[in-house]
């Protein structure tokens, strides 16, 4: 059996199985907002306007790749926050093997989810910007192949939750699956380094730095502006998925109840109506 966690919409102790059902449609109506995530989104907003206004207008074209390396303010930040997003996956999916709870297994579904569209982001704009750099929008490198193996992947794992929706064995196979498809995330990571590719190499380390002022800036922005955006999701993503359970659950209790008042109704109505007919044939 696992445990529900607990509610991150309300404060105060679950609601009795009487009046579940007008809660949490309640708070399903009332939407996943709350005063901390309209926060986190306005921090997000301001920081995303100062990147699009840097990375656009205040930094300097690089002296090689001119203006297409401005996308890589947002391809080097989307792709590091790609790592962030399987990594809590693998994590949460570690943690419901090992304790068992709701909570796990929602932060590792919600975070891959996210997870996804910042790898989609990603390869988007590294496309984009091959096309100057390299002539073309895409070869078959080894930076390039896994990275799109890691979006594959955990493509997977989303549709593994889907297929396996009601089943009481869903977050168990989709822990395994998380784990086994985080395991692509240092081979992308070091595929610069165990390979001799096309895709340039790191161009931060506390080795050594490749870019300074204003562009490390407008980087370093990149990189604030993309973890809140992820952080402002993953709140979202996370409570309509409990939201979405919680529902399931009662439309569920719902079902068995009708189904037991039915059965009810059938068991009483038998005898009742044979009480005529037997007391005609006497």
């Amino acid at each position: 059996m696992t445990s529900a966690p607990a509610n991150p919409l309300a404060s105060g102790s679950e609601p009795d199985q009487t009046d579940a059902a007008p809660v949490t449609e309640r708070r399903a109506l009332e939407g996943t907002g709350s005063r901390g995530s309209r926060i986190v989104g306005t921090l997000a907003l301001i920081s995303l306007a100062a990147t699009a206004l840097y990375g656009l207008v205040l930094s300097p074209p690089d002296a090689n790749q001119g203006n297409a390396a401005r996308l890589l303010y947002i391809h080097v930040p989307t792709a590091t926050v790609a790592y962030l997003a399987f990594g809590v996956t693998a994590f949460g999916s570690a943690m419901y093997l090992w304790k068992r709870t709701e909570f796990w297994d929602l932060l590792a579904g919600a975070s891959a989810e996210v997870g996804v569209v910042f790898t989609g982001i990603c390869l988007l704009t590294g496309m984009l910007w091959g096309r100057p750099i390299w002539g073309v929008y895409w070869v078959w490198d080894a930076r390039l192949t896994t990275t799109l193996l890691l979006f594959v992947l955990f493509l997977g794992y989303l549709a593994l939750r889907r297929v396996l929706v009601g089943s009481p064995s869903r977050a168990k196979w989709s822990a395994v699956a998380g784990i086994v498809a985080a395991v692509d995330i240092p081979i992308v990571h070091y595929s610069t380094s165990w390979w001799n590719t096309l895709h340039q190499g790191t161009t931060i380390s506390p080795q050594k730095t490749q870019m300074g002022g204003l562009m490390l800036f407008t980087l370093g922005l990149g990189f604030l502006s993309f973890l809140l955006v992820y952080w402002w999701l993953m709140i979202h993503r996370f409570r309509l998925q409990y939201l979405e359970t919680r529902l399931d659950e009662v439309g569920l209790d719902t079902a068995i109840a009708e189904r037991r008042a039915e059965a009810g109704r059938a068991g009483t109505s038998g005898p009742t109506a044979a009480g005529p007919e037997l007391a005609e044939v006497r």
